[in-house]
């Protein structure tokens, strides 16, 4: 009995050690990671603070269920020129002005659906393409609500010979192509928006980084000319993206610019011919906000007298103080959303950037500094009593965590908005995000089933597309359906489009 009791004695002192030796572990690597975020959050200067004590009662949360999640539109119509920037938004930032915030909010939108709409599906026989047609994409995305109608598409590539691991989908042979991926595309305001908004308005919307390629084109850091003057400079990896083009491609035997381009001005031309004012809005998120800069100093230049402005989110630095220079002559009026603890509007450049001006004196203009453009609107985590605050790259950086936190600023010495509106659902998308208190799942947004559906014997099968959403151009070995053919016209006759 006594030899019972002391063998169950040492065990329990064992099971106490060990415990003891599983706390220290647990505390030592958790003390580990924190001063790796601090460490990190201090060289970058991200301001990062753990969670919110705030607790947030379901009753205040269920409110907002019942509410509309936007604001009546209202008619801007005299005042169009100031929030497309006419005085670099001067006085309409902090506090944000609500029209301006609307906007604001409306682009990034056309930002974010070039996500939603992207088939990053490596199981995908149409891998790097959109998931539907441009009639319908704003339809399925729920974006009729702007009052614009998506006009074209717009495909980009990479020159650069991609790793093998970095390829971006498993069926190499049956997907959209290897080089070539949906970048964005062009929509322009019917005529119910255009007397709302005082103006007919064409907006081009690009995607940010998603396929490796894009990503392995990111890490390059060399700046190349841009332009008939050799002084304005950008980053190689972005112009790469922007220009490249290749007959071996379906879909780049034009480059991005070219294809963008053809059509912007071809809508140009079109809605001046009939004596209407027009403006060219062009957005994008992260490498999307990059290329918006290049296709704005392209447009600059090839459109003169157009009113030009840029909205981006969580952009880059893109090229030199001569290329900041020369979009500022050229007139285009840019506004840059960024998130105060996002890393990436602080690349390239974190070191090497505009903040070195002070020094031009003693070491003058110097061509391989990166300098950003425009006025900002900067927007913080811990502004909102929704979010998490803790170290989260991925989720500092969604698009639907800067349009939460637009639409709940009012000015910089404020609290959050009570009366924002914007769905909070939607900032877990594609992160974890929101407070757990909200109880909404981290990373939602997906295909019912991961896209698989049952067919006719009741068994799970990835499911062919519709003829309309198969991502091939009309006239390449694609018919359409006898009611997409009818749905074209009718928007040949309603629009006046030329849909080739």
């Amino acid at each position: 009995m006594a030899t019972t009791e002391t063998v169950h004695h040492h065990l329990r002192r064992h099971h106490d050690h060990h415990n003891t030796i599983n706390t220290h572990l647990k505390q030592k690597t958790s003390s580990k990671s924190t001063r790796l975020a601090e460490s990190l959050s201090n060289l970058l200067h991200l301001h990062i603070q753990g969670p919110a004590q705030e607790s947030l009662s379901n009753a205040r949360f269920e409110e907002k269920h019942e509410t509309p999640t936007t604001s009546p539109k209202e008619d801007i119509s005299d005042k169009w020129r100031d929030m497309h920037g006419s005085s670099d938004w001067n006085n309409l930032l902090d506090p944000l002005h609500p029209l301006l915030r609307r906007e604001i909010i409306k682009y990034g939108e056309f930002s974010q659906a070039t996500y939603d709409a992207f088939d990053f599906d490596s199981f995908s026989n149409y891998c790097g393409s959109c998931r539907y047609n441009h009639q319908d994409l704003f339809e399925k995305l729920g974006l009729n609500k702007h009052g614009y109608i998506v006009s074209e598409y717009i495909y980009a590539m990479s020159s650069v010979k991609v790793p093998r691991w970095l390829e971006k989908s498993r069926l190499l042979e049956k997907a959209l192509g290897k080089d070539s991926n949906w970048m964005g595309y062009v929509a322009v305001s019917d005529d119910e928006e255009s007397k709302r908004i005082g103006r007919r308005d064409i907006v081009v919307a690009w995607r940010g980084t998603i396929a490796p390629s894009e990503w392995y084109e990111d890490l390059k850091r060399k700046l190349d000319p841009i332009g008939p003057h050799v002084e304005a400079k950008v980053e190689h990896g972005f112009l790469n993206i922007y220009m490249s083009k290749s007959e071996t491609t379906r879909y780049n035997k034009s480059s991005a610019s070219e294809q963008v381009m053809k059509e912007v001005k071809r809508l140009v031309q079109f809605y001046k011919g009939k004596g209407e004012e027009v403006s060219l809005t062009i957005t994008g998120h992260s490498l999307g906000g990059a290329l918006a800069l290049l296709n704005a100093y392209e447009a600059a230049s090839a459109l003169p007298g157009l009113s030009i402005g840029v909205i981006s989110f969580g952009a880059p630095r893109v090229g030199n103080v001569a290329f900041h220079d020369e979009l500022h002559q050229k007139g285009v009026k840019i506004l840059r959303v960024v998130v105060k603890q996002d890393i990436v509007p602080r690349m390239p450049g974190i070191i090497f950037n505009e903040g070195l001006q002070r020094f031009d004196d003693i070491i003058g203009s110097l061509e391989w500094v990166y300098h950003h453009v425009g006025a900002e609107l900067k927007v913080d985590v811990r502004s909102s009593p929704y979010l998490k605050h803790g170290f989260n790259l991925l989720g500092f950086h969604s698009v639907e965590t800067y349009l939460h936190l637009v639409d709940g600023f009012h000015s910089s010495s404020s609290a959050f908005r009570s009366e924002a509106r914007r769905d909070l659902a939607l900032v877990n998308k594609a992160c974890d995000m929101l407070v757990d208190e909200l109880r909404i799942p981290q990373s939602w947004y997906q295909p019912a089933n991961k896209g698989l559906e049952r067919n006719v014997h009741g068994r799970w099968v990835k499911p062919k597309r519709n003829p309309e959403d198969i991502p091939s151009p009309i006239g390449e070995g694609h018919t359409l359906v006898p009611e997409m053919q009818n749905k074209f016209e009718r928007l040949r006759a309603l629009y006046s489009f030329k849909l080739d």
